[in-house]
């Protein structure tokens, strides 16, 4: 073996290196320790440390020994809070909600069931459930074993959004708030709070009829999807007589058809806030474009959701409303509605109909300017969400038809304008 190796060898076996390895493993593990008892140490626990150590040094130095028992009473009572930590906290939790999905306004109700699975009692402890910003707190008392305790609690809906509740937070403490252990149990839940939409009635929104469009459940007495033959009536084609089964039956038979429909229905809803006068606005202009799409939907259209800088989910209601409550306000270097019509006529050249959705900060320039950019041939329809006071009204700008509403109950008589 030549030196060199010799010298590698010993260096590998060098008690030094083990020794330094292995303070640096204790080292770590002190550091977990001292991190989980600092986090049940509350910010009035820490002033009274730091007050209990300048009375006895105080006391110490100048001979009070009055600083000396105000020091001894402070470090008696932080003993006696530490007292309140002792004890299990070991609930078998569980969050049920109601409905995981909710319309703005509704009643949004959960459950929190805490069981105790073990042999002995749990002493008297706080439940923390975090509700989206805020938090709910609950008193559970002494629970035996076997026993179980549920808390009912509602949540308020008062605005779109999706709103995430838990992990439930098993907390003990003392009454002081000086010291308190949290043990986090169980998942979050999300609540999806969707926003408001409208029905229409009928073929509000129109369709195309189209080789490539889908068979939707409506019957026609002309169309290129055969469904099936039915007797003659007065009045119908004689083109579409089926004369095989006239034949045989000795009725004449006509043939029935299923409508079929163009399936690309776009919607390019603006969330620049520089497109909004204020959040009503933004709110009224999400509602619109989720009635539409919900419309679109329903009439065996293929829905296709544009807002700034991405496409939202729109394969069914389900999945198009949960993605209307997470969305946001873009940020104003995301573009305008002229620039979103313009991604929209890049990504979707083939579509049929085209609804661009925005506010009354878009002037008559801007939107005759969007709808130019929009594929060639589609029909195109602008929804101008305003504010409670703004009249509804109908224009046409270019080869658009703009309608403007201010509610969203006035959107279906203001379409039903439109495709008179």
């Amino acid at each position: 073996m030549t030196t060199e190796a010799l010298g590698q060898a010993s260096g590998a076996e060098d008690p030094r290196a083990w020794y330094g390895q292995l303070a640096l493993s204790a080292l770590r593990r002190a550091g977990a320790v001292l991190g989980r008892v600092f986090a049940v140490v509350r910010p009035a626990a820490w002033v009274l440390l730091a007050a209990m150590a300048v009375l006895w040094i105080a006391g110490q130095a100048l001979g009070w020994w009055e600083l000396t028992v105000a020091a001894l009473v402070v470090a008696v009572v932080l003993a006696l809070c530490l007292l309140f930590l002792i004890g299990r906290t070991a609930y078998d939790v569980s969050l049920d909600l109601n409905r995981t999905r909710v319309v703005v306004g509704e009643r949004a109700v959960g459950a929190l069931t805490l069981s105790n699975t073990g042999t002995r009692a749990i002493l008297p402890s706080r439940v923390v459930l975090p509700v989206g910003n805020g938090r709910g707190v609950f008193d559970v008392q002494r629970l035996a074993a076997g026993d179980s305790a549920e808390e009912l609690f509602a949540i308020p809906t008062t605005r779109r959004a999706v709103v995430e509740v838990g992990p439930v937070s098993v907390v003990r403490g003392d009454p002081l708030g000086l010291f308190e252990r949290v043990h986090r149990r169980d998942e979050p839940v999300d609540l999806f709070v969707h926003p408001r939409t409208v029905l229409f009635d009928g073929q509000s929104l129109g369709f195309l009829r189209d080789l490539e469009g889908l068979p939707a459940t409506d019957l026609s007495p002309d169309d290129v999807s055969f469904h099936a033959l039915r007797e003659y009536q007065p009045g119908d084609d004689l083109r579409h007589v089926h004369w095989k089964s006239t034949a045989r039956t000795g009725h004449m038979m006509v043939r029935q058809f299923e409508e079929t429909r163009r399936s690309h229905f776009v919607i390019g809803l603006s969330t620049n806030p520089g497109d909004y006068r204020d959040d009503d606005e933004f709110e009224l202009a999400i509602s619109a474009a989720g009635s539409l799409g919900l419309r679109a939907l329903r009439d065996s259209h293929r829905v296709e959701v544009r807002v700034q800088e991405r496409a939202l989910p729109a394969g069914t209601g389900k999945q198009f409303l949960d993605a209307l409550s997470a969305l946001g306000a873009s940020k104003p270097r995301a573009g305008s509605v002229v620039e979103l019509a313009g991604v929209v006529a890049a990504t979707l050249p083939l579509a049929s109909v085209v609804v661009l959705v925005c506010g009354t900060r878009v002037d008559a320039n801007d939107l005759r300017a969007a709808c130019s950019r929009l594929p060639f041939g589609a029909r195109v329809l602008a929804v101008v969400a305003g504010s409670p006071a703004t009249a509804p009204s109908l224009r046409r700008i270019g080869e658009a038809d703009v309608v403007t509403v201010g509610a969203l109950e006035q959107l279906p008589s203001a379409l039903r304008k439109v495709l008179a």
